[in-house]
């Protein structure tokens, strides 16, 4: 699911019926199931990547070490290495790597979906105390 269909599922969810105020604080319990699901999902897709990124991380460096082996080469889709590259220097071509940079950025778009999930899921928590405070500005409106 992208970051836009939890924003436009949210902007749905998120609305409160004025006028059926009981029947909003027992939907409270369906939306918090619904979305912890989903923010249960998004961040174990985010430990997923985040696995990913180091086993990369080391390929990498084995590639630009000179020590990765050639068959798991060819399985990434890797040339071999025709740089002679010191130590040291290892680290800095590993960090600016393409595929180390997409799955960063591919960590960072989950990383904000787990974050807006989240922040979904504690409104939901707030969500009974919001209603009750409706109630009550009702009942003082007709002057109970």
């Amino acid at each position: 699911m992208t970051l836009d269909e939890l924003f436009d599922l949210w902007t749905k969810d998120c609305e409160i019926d004025r006028t059926e105020l009981g029947q909003e604080a027992l939907k409270i319990s369906k939306l918090h199931s619904k979305y912890f699901k989903l923010y249960s999902t998004e961040r174990l897709t985010l430990r997923k990547l985040e696995q990913d990124l180091k086993v990369l991380k080391r390929q990498s460096y084995e590639y630009f070490n000179g020590t990765l082996d050639h068959d798991e080469m060819l399985d990434l889709g890797w040339d071999p290495n025709p740089l002679k590259i010191l130590r040291a220097d290892v680290p800095s071509y590993v960090d600016s790597s393409k595929d180390i940079i997409d799955l960063t950025l591919k960590i960072a778009y989950q990383q904000e979906k787990v974050d807006f999930v989240e922040n979904c899921v504690r409104s939901i928590n707030a969500r009974g105390y919001n209603l009750k405070a409706a109630i009550d500005w009702e009942k003082f409106k007709v002057g109970m």
